[in-house]
Order: structure tokens, then C-alpha cells, then sequence
């Protein structure tokens, strides 16, 4: 790939097909390319040369996709759009996290390290870019300010929020575990305002790239005992929409392709 296309990509990420759904009906021109096994559909989108592809579900698969999106095809910026399950006070079903960065809350590699820092980066949490994350959160409160009422009256009130995003290698769905969860991460100084499985391994290969990066959570739910309820309902007919408006907006708002 030319250095022209590589500094013109921007890849929009989700874990699942449903997260994603009517974004590729947008895509004009679109085109599949498969590389180690995934596929990513590339084309425009409001003047902008998309790439859109699954990072799958868990760190490790999330690694992959976003070396290959950045490594293969050149990204020149990466947004992830998914739901999360809501962990800080006052973030609730319906309401939008976008990262100011992220933190691994299953590692520990104690006593070598203090626990949750990454070894030999001499840091626990790594940060989004900032004016792709200004962005981002522009185009959730212009999007929600104009969808809550049309996706359900149930979410009229939803907020935008900014914040730390935790991630790890399992599925947060007791009252139990996320009360554990949160303890212990504010113990070392991390509150974060949501729980997920790909968005910290997204960031730190970023950081070692230099790619922008952004992120997107739409809550799902509060990582407790209701964790499994509706949640394919809640994605195809909530999570979805959010992202189609919101990964809209961000990209009308993008600087024009160099």
C-alpha cells in the first residue's frame, strides 16, 4: 500500500456482525479483502476510504485484527464501536462511553510489576487520541440528541460519557464480580466507567504504531445479574442504530483525505 492510501484509512472496528449492521450498506464502492482470515470490506463513506472489519471477541483476536488493519492495509486511524456493560455509578443501559483510554483489568504480572501495569511499557493504562476522541464525542451527543426517541422512548435521557473503559478476557455478568471489579481497580487509582473484552489490546497497538485510536461503548447493560438478558435484542435493535448515527456523524466530521 502506497503512503498515500496508508495516511487516508480510517478502520471502523466492532467485536460482532450485528455491531456493525447497515455501516457496510453505506460503504460505496465496496470491496472485500481477506488477510489472516478476516475479512474487511473497503470503499468510501461521505468522502472518506473506510475499511470495515471484526476484531472478533477477546484480546488476543483484537491484536491481530488491529495489526493487520494497520500493518496489511495501512490504517492511518482505528474507531471501535460495541457495547460495553456499565460499571461506574450513574452510567446506565442506553447511555454511550467513549474512551479517554483503557486499562487491562485481568492482568497481573505481581511481584514483577505492580498489578495492572503492562511489562516494559512502565504503565498500566493507555490513552486515546485526543482529537479523534473529541470527535467521537461530538458525534455521539449529536447523534443521541437526535435518536433516542426514535430507537425507544425507554432511552430518552441518555447520556455521552468519557472516561476509562476496562477490558479483559472474560464476560463481567454477576453483581458480585463487578463489585469485586471496580474495588480493586479503584484501590490502585483506576475508576472506570465500563467493562468490555477488546479495547485495551486495540490501544496499546496503536500506541506502538502510532495510529489514532478512538472507542465507543454503548451500554448494554450493568455487568451484573441481568448481563445476559435481551443482549442480542439490545445490539441488533439499539447498539447497532447508535453506531450507524454515530460512526456517521465522526465521519462527516473528519478532515478531507490527504
Amino acid at each position: 500500500m502506497n503512503p498515500a492510501s496508508r495516511r487516508s484509512l480510517t478502520a471502523i472496528l466492532s467485536a460482532l456482525p450485528a455491531e456493525q449492521h447497515g455501516l457496510l450498506e453505506q460503504l460505496q464502492g465496496a470491496r472485500k479483502q481477506t488477510v489472516a482470515g478476516r475479512d474487511f470490506w473497503l470503499g468510501d463513506l461521505h468522502g472518506q476510504h473506510v475499511a470495515l472489519g471484526l476484531s472478533r471477541i477477546g484480546k488476543v483476536s483484537a491484536t491481530l485484527t488491529a495489526a493487520v488493519l494497520i500493518g496489511h492495509l495501512g490504517a492511518s486511524r482505528i474507531v471501535f464501536t460495541g457495547v460495553a456493560g456499565g460499571l461506574a455509578p450513574g452510567v446506565k443501559v442506553g447511555d454511550v462511553v467513549v474512551a479517554h483510554d483503557f486499562i487491562q483489568h485481568d492482568l497481573d504480572a505481581s511481584p514483577l510489576f505492580p498489578r495492572y501495569e503492562v511489562p516494559l511499557y512502565g504503565r498500566s493504562r493507555f490513552p486515546c487520541d485526543p482529537t479523534l476522541t473529541a470527535l467521537l464525542t461530538q458525534a455521539a451527543g449529536r447523534a443521541l440528541a437526535g435518536s433516542n426517541q426514535v430507537v425507544s422512548p425507554l432511552l430518552a435521557g441518555a447520556q455521552v460519557h468519557c472516561g476509562l473503559i476496562a477490558s479483559g478476557d472474560r464476560f463481567v455478568s454477576s453483581a458480585n464480580e463487578s463489585k469485586h471489579l471496580q474495588a480493586a481497580l479503584q484501590d490502585a487509582g483506576h475508576t472506570a466507567l465500563a467493562v468490555e473484552m477488546e479495547g485495551a489490546a486495540v490501544a496499546q497497538v496503536c500506541a506502538d504504531y502510532g495510529v489514532a485510536f478512538a472507542a465507543m461503548r454503548t451500554i448494554s447493560d450493568r455487568a451484573d445479574d441481568t448481563a445476559h438478558i435481551d443482549f442480542p435484542t439490545f445490539v441488533a435493535e439499539v447498539a447497532s442504530r447508535y453506531a450507524q448515527r454515530i460512526m456517521d456523524e465522526l465521519v462527516r466530521s473528519l478532515p478531507e483525505p490527504a
